[in-house]
C-alpha cells in the first residue's frame, strides 16, 4: 500500500468567463423543497466549477428549505449563471442573488 501523501490545493479558478470583470463576494438565497438530495444538487453546482462556497446556511421550514450560500472571487455574470442553474433544479422554488454585503441576516421569502 503506497504511502499517503499531502494534497496539494490548486490556485481558486480564475474566471475566464469575463476576465475584465471586478470579482465580488455574493450571496445565493434558496428556497426550495426539503428533498434528501437538494443541498448535495445545489453544492454539486459549485463544486463542479471547483469552487468552495466561504459559508453555506440551511433551515428546514416545514417542508420547505432556506438556503444560504456565500461565494467569494466570482465576476457578477458569473455568479447570474451559476444562479439560473440553481434555479434550474428541480424542487428549488426561488433563488435570490444579491452582493454580500447586504442584508445578510434578512430571511428569504418565497417569489410568487
Amino acid at each position: 500500500m503506497p504511502h499517503l501523501e499531502a494534497v496539494n490545493t490548486p490556485p481558486a479558478r480564475a474566471d475566464v468567463w469575463n476576465v475584465s470583470n471586478a470579482h465580488c463576494r455574493v450571496h445565493y438565497q434558496l428556497l426550495a423543497e426539503a428533498e434528501p438530495d437538494l443541498l448535495c444538487r445545489a453544492l454539486n453546482l459549485f463544486a463542479l466549477q471547483f469552487l468552495t462556497p466561504q459559508q453555506v446556511n440551511v433551515q428546514r421550514m416545514d417542508d420547505l428549505l432556506s438556503i444560504d450560500i456565500v461565494m467569494d472571487g466570482l465576476s457578477w455574470h458569473r455568479a447570474q449563471v451559476i444562479a439560473e442553474k440553481l434555479r434550474n433544479l428541480i424542487s428549488v422554488c426561488s433563488v435570490n442573488l444579491q452582493a454580500a454585503d447586504s442584508a445578510w441576516g434578512e430571511p428569504v421569502q418565497a417569489a410568487g
